[in-house]
Parts: C-alpha cells; structure tokens; sequence
C-alpha cells in the first residue's frame, strides 16, 4: 500500500467528514448521470449528456450535503445519544422537520444558482417544487433514518445515507429538471393517488 492511500484511509478514519465528502463527490454525479439516462440522454447520439450537472450534483454534495448532514449527525447524535429505538424515533422525528425541509430549500436553491439562475428564479424554484419533494421525502426517510440511528453505527452513518441516497439523489435529479408545469401536474396526481 502507497504512503498516500495510507494516509487517505487515515484522514477517513480521521475526519469522517471526509469520508462522506468523498463519497457523496461520487454518489451525487452518478445520481445525475443515472436521471440523464432515464430522460433519454446518451454517449452517442445528439441528446448528449451534460457533464457541467453531473459536475454541479458533484460539487454541491460533497462541498455543502455532506459536511451539513454530518453536522446534523453530530448534533443529533450528541443531544439524543445512543442507538436505542426511543433515541432513533425521536432523532428521525427531528431531522424530518428541521433538517429534511432545511436540506430540501438548499438544494433547489443553491442549485438554481450554481446554473446561473438569478436570486428571484432561484426562490421562485424553492416556491414550487418544495413541497411536491417534501412528500415524498417524508414518506421515504424516516424509514432510512431509523436503520441509520438504531443500526449503524456513528461512524459510519454519513457513508451509509450517502448510499440510500443514491436513488434520492436521481429522484431530486428528475425534480430539479421538471418544468414548474410539469411539477404542478405531478402534485396533483400524487395527491389524487394518495386519496385512493
């Protein structure tokens, strides 16, 4: 093994903080290539793939997600110690209104600017598809965040959310590229499928 993998793994047991940097630079832009795919994009054809997403998913995971969310991690785990379920229902109960909707906001905002959106197009961006999102977030997450307080151990929550994450990550991909028509028109019928 080479004096710089050495010290990688090191600076990974370190400062895990790194080490979900490092993998949410990975999961991130592969969530955007994965979502591109599904919208028809391909290597070989005139519907290329836009590399500069894949490389704002990369940049904004890895420098913003993954240092937040480790953040709230340590928060959490220092005011609700332990991996006991009473512990796990009430940290995920407090991610799902505090940290869920805060990381949501950021996404579509922060991504608006790195496209070069303006400050009003950004906000207008949060104003319709924050909710739409924050459906489905809340009815995913909470499940993953009980396997993560209860079953995973501190160390390794971070790599474990940034692994569930991926399909997370393609369905905010799929979001952050609707039209605000098309996001209307998939609320609408999310809502008529929830009353059946």
């Amino acid at each position: 093994m080479s004096v710089l993998s050495k010290n990688v793994i090191v600076a990974f047991k370190k400062y895990p903080v790194l080490r979900g940097m490092a993998s949410y630079g990975i999961i991130w832009p592969i969530s955007s290539f994965i979502q591109q795919t599904f919208e028809g994009k391909r290597f070989d054809s005139d519907n290329k793939y836009d590399w500069l997403r894949c490389a704002r998913f990369g940049l904004y995971g890895s420098c913003y997600v993954a240092p937040t969310l480790y953040s709230w991690l340590t928060v959490a785990s220092i005011m609700w110690p332990g991996n006991m379920v009473r512990s796990a229902i009430v940290k995920t109960f407090f991610e799902t209104i505090t940290y869920t909707p805060f990381a949501m906001v950021s996404f579509y905002f922060f991504m608006s600017l790195l496209e070069l959106k303006t400050f009003d197009e950004a906000v207008a961006e949060v104003k319709t598809k924050f909710w739409p999102t924050y459906k489905v977030g809340a009815s995913v997450w909470p499940a993953v965040a009980m396997i993560n307080f209860s079953l995973i151990p501190e160390k390794n929550r971070v790599p474990f959310i940034s692994v569930c994450s991926l399909i997370w990550t393609c369905f905010l991909a799929y979001m952050k590229h609707l039209d605000k028509d098309n996001v209307a028109l998939k609320s609408q019928q999310s809502s008529l499928l929830l009353k059946v």
